[in-house]
């Protein structure tokens, strides 16, 4: 199997191809990247900037150069002595631009009768396939007939044969689809999607020609040694995951495949995939956690409740996931309960919905996963007990067939209710202490003890040491340096609360969660262009659901979110509070990333952030990358420099850089974990463990409260017999943590001549 030693992100796009990723190939080799891990690399949607819409599975795509581009990047990586990790999408594909999409394009042409009928989940029992495209419904008089296929504006639709002649309208009539005004779709949609995204149709990869045509040309690429691993999107949203996975090992049985799946805190993996781990969200969220200090929790509360912002996680929650069911994924839902034998309707649309509204992960993946299910039904039971006999008749059904359709489509559709009521809603609305919102988060938890870290670490290593742990993905919510310097909040919790009292009285947003959000959000990443800032909060608000949405626009609010930034960025109290977290948070940086790259797993570095990087969610986490100023301090480091720790962000990439490499060229070394205990007053400030007998790994923690208490003092670090030396200064080591952290708060260890 090609295990990478650890793997660089790149978000390939029409402006950054596979021309350019082969132009960085000699960069990530000096940086010590083992694999070039490459967002979708399969034909997409004309114009995406993501390539998760893919439209063609069976071509490389042409927007980023097409198969001769693509053999030449293979060419280069294998040159240069990396792996390929390509992102893939089995769950759905792009109907957005319906002709891009030869598959859809025929299955509106000949409806049931089409050859790819059976690639989408449709539900033909209910007619003609239902697109939520038109402004309204009346705006079907506004179709005509171009170039003998039915026009709306730019969009274009197949005429079915023998359908061409009569007016516009009847000829709609009489196709296999019916054009219909979008605000419909989430309540009347007959195929299923990806969460809310009309646009993007479920894919029935469970069928092993659907399967086989879906994904022949990826493992071509396997097997002719192009391709050595494969990361597999949102697997949760399969009929059969395992099944799946399944599949995938036996026709790619040397790739490191690992899945997309959202851990909760404490949930296996389930162990019939046969797959090397998740993409390193559970890491993630341990990784960021030990850098949070716990005592500001009180703290946090105390002023979100004083501005207005709810503190009751599990109730914002509830709410938020209702809001998808009973709005967005009404469709869902109703396909759901309308396979609920001998139950009356309403009642099983209900029962369907409290359970996935219960369900305390992603999804359960019956028959594992039982005890998920069953804490599901009680949840359920106990907020809806006028439910009893619905729930009941759930529970038996499903127990009795785990493999039926009932089964199957709640569990798949559970994972959208969490995804979208958890991540994209509650974690804007609860924004008491926004570092702990991330994908996989806990944001009722603060923070994480070092001895669990420990205990999660080595589990890691014991079960799945070829997993991918990740900071920073194109999906978290913040990057890892934002992340970063938003930890050090919980060690000023009464400063920041004053400012934010202060500054809310003469700049608020009248709304509180997005008012003490943007807060955190603004000094995080600071110094932060207005127009970055204004479209993250257009986004925070919208997601929230509370003052305006996506589709339900407050038109005066937004103006007013989208002036804040304005009135703020400039402002010299809040300057003045940033240069007090600052280096702290630069701190944190340096790590959690040297804790990540060293830590049990497969590290990975997304784009860019080898430097400081302080981006926000998506689309501001995928602007262009500049590899020039990154390869000019990259010859300056790996000539001798020892960089300061300033805002030109060099020592992370010396971190980076001199951890990469060791992994590279000394993979025995990254083997086994252990933990190691400092000793002395400021022990707990302190994280530091041995993977090998000859590698050591020793990081500060909290470190505004270890300046206030005096710093290290007499704290040492009690170190294995041997001579020890600091990979990243060249410095022989000393167990006195003031000495050992007097250049870096980080350090990398290896013994003798190791």
């Amino acid at each position: 199997m090609t295990v990478p030693e650890s793997t660089y992100r790149v978000q390939l796009r029409p402006e950054f191809t596979f021309a350019d990723a082969a132009g960085i190939a000699g960069y990530l080799r000096e940086l010590g990247v083992g694999a070039l891990y490459a967002s979708p690399v399969l034909d997409a949607t004309p114009g995406s900037t993501h390539g998760y819409d893919v439209v063609d599975p069976t071509r490389a795509r042409p927007e980023l150069g097409g198969e001769d581009a693509r053999r030449e990047l293979s060419a280069k990586l294998k040159e240069a002595g990396l792996g390929l990790v390509v992102d893939i999408v089995p769950n759905h594909m792009s109907v957005e631009v319906p002709k891009a999409n030869r598959f859809w394009w025929d299955v509106l042409t000949h409806g049931q009768d089409s050859r790819y009928a059976a690639f989408f989940d449709v539900d033909w029992a209910r007619g003609p396939i239902l697109l939520p495209v038109l402004g309204d419904d009346d705006a079907v008089a506004e179709l005509s007939v171009e170039d003998g296929e039915l026009a709306y504006y730019d969009h274009r639709f197949p005429i079915a044969p023998g359908t061409e002649s009569g007016t516009p309208q009847e000829i709609h009539e009489r196709q296999h689809y019916r054009l219909i005004g979008w605000r419909r779709g989430n309540a009347e949609l007959n195929y299923r999607r990806f969460f809310d995204i009309t646009n993007l149709a479920a894919v029935r990869v469970e069928d092993p020609t659907v399967f086989a045509e879906t994904h022949g040309e990826v493992l071509r690429w396997v097997a002719d040694g192009d391709v050595t691993g494969l990361r597999v999107d949102h697997p949760d949203g399969l009929a059969d995951p395992g099944g799946y996975f399944r599949r995938l090992r036996e026709n790619a049985p040397g790739a490191w495949i690992v899945a997309e799946k959202i851990l909760h805190p404490g949930e296996p993996l389930p162990q019939s995939w046969p797959v090397d781990g998740t993409t390193g969200y559970d890491a993630l969220r341990e990784i960021a956690g030990v850098f949070v200090g716990p005592a500001a929790e009180p703290a946090f509360t105390e002023l979100a409740n004083e501005l207005g912002v709810k503190t009751g996680y599990h109730r914002v929650e509830a709410e938020a996931r209702r809001l998808v069911t009973d709005r967005i994924l009404v469709a869902e839902v109703r396909r759901i309960a309308a396979l609920l034998r001998d139950v009356d309707a309403e009642q099983a649309r209900q029962a369907v919905a409290e359970t996935m509204i219960a369900f305390p992960v992603y999804r359960s993946y019956l028959p594992e996963g039982a005890a998920h299910w069953a804490a599901a039904i009680a949840g359920a039971r106990q907020a809806r007990p006028d439910l009893a006999g619905a729930l009941t008749a759930l529970d038996a059904q499903v127990r009795a067939e785990p493999g039926g359709e009932l089964a199957t489509r709640i569990q798949q559709t559970s994972g959208m209710v969490v995804a979208k009521g958890t991540e994209d809603t509650t974690f804007y609305r609860y924004t008491r202490f926004a570092a702990l919102n991330e994908v996989g988060g806990n944001p009722d938890r603060f923070g994480l003890g070092v001895e669990e870290f420990h205990r999660l670490a080595a589990e890691r290593e014991a079960g799945y040491p070829a997993a991918m742990t990740t900071l920073t993905t194109h999906d978290t919510k913040r990057s890892e340096d934002t992340r970063a310097r938003m930890a050090v909040l919980a060690e000023v919790p009464g400063e920041f609360a004053e400012a934010v009292r202060r500054w809310t009285a003469s700049h608020g947003i009248d709304e509180p969660s997005l008012n003490l959000l943007a807060w955190q959000t603004l000094v995080s990443t600071w110094p932060i262009e207005p127009a970055r800032l204004r479209d993250y909060l257009d986004k925070a608000a919208k997601e929230a659901k509370l003052r305006t949405s996506w589709t339900d626009h407050d038109e005066a609010f937004e103006a007013a979110v989208a002036a804040w930034p304005g009135k703020v960025v400039n402002d010299p109290d809040v300057a003045a509070f940033v240069a007090r977290i600052e280096r702290p948070g630069w701190s944190n940086s340096l790590g959690q990333k040297l804790v990540q790259l060293t830590a049990p797993g497969v590290p990975d570095v997304y784009q860019g952030t080898e430097l400081w990087d302080f981006s926000l969610v998506d689309p501001d986490n995928r602007r262009p990358v500049d590899y020039a100023v990154r390869r000019e301090l990259l010859e300056r480091i790996a000539g001798g420099e020892l960089p300061e720790i300033d805002a030109s962000g060099a020592a992370k990439l010396l971190v980076v850089h001199k951890a990469l490499k060791l992994r590279q060229e000394h993979p025995a070394l990254f083997r086994g974990y252990r933990p190691l205990r400092a000793e002395g007053v400021a022990a707990e400030h302190c994280l530091a463990y041995t993977r090998s007998p000859d590698l050591a790994v020793a990081v500060t923690r909290l470190p505004v409260g270890l300046e206030a208490a005096g710093g290290w003092r007499d704290t040492v670090l009690p170190l294995p017999d041997g001579v020890w030396t600091d990979v990243l200064t060249g410095r022989d080591a000393t167990p006195d943590l003031a000495t050992l952290f007097e250049r870096y708060p980080v350090a990398l260890l290896v013994r003798g001549d190791a």
